[in-house]
This record gives structure tokens, C-alpha cells and sequence, in this order.
């Protein structure tokens, strides 16, 4: 086999089952460092996908993360004409589009040092849902796109900020995590996973034009670039549960208030007796 770990026991993209996913407790929010920043950064057709390059400056920490980790790229999944094409699925669905941020622990100084932690890269995934309005900063990525139609080629997005297409800090605090792989060769199993809850929007006509901007390596134009799921084999998904912690603690409060007021009017309504 030209790429063995391809067919290994933590490969990725998975189905998440969320009735089957285990709370953790220790999963706290992420810490971002330069999302807010302008930068600038350079798209490549690779031939089999899209990279758009990040500096040094945008960082990550937290979430249970083991270290410090410094961002690579990003890259986007997706299907064909406006079909879904995110790689990973929850319950069984899957999504329009799929969004991927890199970052590599440090201090290695490349993903092929990192590959050899098994939590060397720590991979952030992003899922779109489709919108009647157009995410209003991917027609910046969608223009660069379209200058680089051919494999090799490359352009440049000036004074871009990853925060005009990811959603703030503070409202990625729940997610899934889990053990996993690159999803393309050679599928190094060294992943630490965060799949968010919060979807991101794109509109049906931003997704065609996404799939007809580039083309792969042998000419044909480049759709469906997603990895079928893979077994989960006997790992498991965490939850940070933090979407429902707001919710819980509302709840017990109003409990609380409910049986202060029942036990007052219970009082009170002794003397009107």
C-alpha cells in the first residue's frame, strides 16, 4: 500500500453520533492569538486541493490542547454544483461545505516533525449551512480562487482577518473532540479534532461558484473533495457541552424560584385562610 496509514485504526473524517458522545468536563474554551489581526496570505492550487497560507502570528491554546500551537493553512471542502462536501458528518448528515484550519505544536517547525506527536496537530473544522444571503467575506476567497485555476498557481489576499470568516471567540465554546487523521495521504494519525457546533452560512450561488473555480492536476475541474467517513473503531467523541451550561443553570435557578415562590404563597396563603 503506497499510503498505510490510510487504512489505520484513527483514521478521519467520522460520523459524530451526538447520543453517543461523552461529556468532558476539562474541554474548555480555545484560545485564539492574531484571528483579529489583518495579514496577508497566499493561495495555492495544489493539484488535489485549495491552501490558503497563514504567518506564524495566529496561534492556539486551551481547549485541553497539550501545548502551544501555531497555525499553517486553512482549506476548504466541498462538493460538486452546490451539493453537500464537508468530510465530516453529524448524525449521519452531511454539509455544504467544510472548513479546516492547521496549526502544528510547538516547537516543531513543520507537519512532518508534527506527525510524529500523536497529538502533534491540532485541527480546527468548521461546517457550513446553506443561507438565503452570501457569507459576506467568502467572495474574498472565491475571487482569489479564481485567479488560480491551474495547478501550481498561486495568489495573494492582502489585510485579510480570519475573524471576517470564522465566528468570535466567544461563540466557539462547544465543540466535539476526538482522536483522528489528515484526511488526505498520507492520513498521518497525530490529530487532536475540534469540530465546532456553531455552522457558518453560504449561500447556493457562492457554493457553485466554489466548485467551478479551480481545476486538479489532470485538468478536470476540481469538485468533491471529500474524504468518505471512516469507522470509529472503538474511539470516542468528547463534548464540551458548553451550549448547554447557559441553559442548565437558568433552568436550576428557575427551579430554585419556582419552589421559593410555591413555599411563600404556601405561607402567605395560610393567613388569608
Amino acid at each position: 500500500m503506497l499510503f498505510p496509514n490510510c487504512g489505520g485504526l484513527r483514521q478521519s473524517p467520522i460520523n459524530i453520533v451526538t447520543s453517543q458522545v461523552h461529556v468532558n468536563t476539562a474541554l474548555h474554551p480555545l484560545d485564539f492569538k492574531g484571528h483579529e489581526s489583518k495579514i496577508n496570505i497566499t493561495v495555492e492550487n495544489l493539484g488535489h486541493s485549495i491552501q490558503f497560507l497563514l504567518p506564524q502570528s495566529v496561534r492556539l491554546t486551551g481547549g485541553a490542547l497539550p501545548g502551544n500551537y501555531r497555525a499553517l493553512q486553512f482549506h476548504l471542502h466541498w462538493g460538486a454544483d452546490g451539493g453537500p462536501g464537508s468530510e465530516h458528518t453529524i448524525d449521519g448528515e452531511r454539509f455544504p461545505m467544510e472548513l479546516h484550519m492547521v496549526h502544528i505544536k510547538e516547537p516543531y517547525s513543520s507537519l512532518a516533525e508534527a506527525e510524529h506527536d500523536m497529538a502533534g496537530i491540532a485541527l480546527l473544522s468548521f461546517l457550513f449551512e446553506e443561507s438565503i444571503d452570501d457569507h459576506p467575506h467568502l467572495n474574498t476567497l472565491i475571487a482569489a480562487m479564481g485567479h488560480i485555476h491551474e495547478n501550481g498557481s498561486s495568489a495573494e489576499i492582502r489585510d485579510f482577518r480570519l475573524t471576517d470568516i470564522i465566528p468570535p471567540a466567544k461563540d466557539l465554546h462547544s465543540y466535539y473532540r476526538y482522536v483522528g487523521s489528515m484526511t488526505t495521504p498520507g492520513c498521518e494519525q497525530a490529530v487532536a479534532w475540534t469540530v465546532f457546533h456553531k455552522t457558518l452560512p453560504v449561500s447556493s450561488k457562492q457554493l457553485v461558484a466554489i466548485s467551478q473555480q479551480c481545476r486538479f492536476w489532470n485538468g478536470k475541474p476540481m469538485m468533491n473533495i471529500f474524504r468518505p467517513v471512516q469507522p470509529l473503531d472503538g474511539r470516542v467523541v468528547y463534548w464540551s457541552r458548553a451550549r448547554a451550561v447557559l441553559p442548565n443553570m437558568l433552568g436550576a435557578c428557575l427551579c430554585v424560584l419556582c419552589q421559593f415562590w410555591l413555599s411563600a404563597w404556601g405561607t402567605w396563603g395560610d393567613s388569608f385562610v
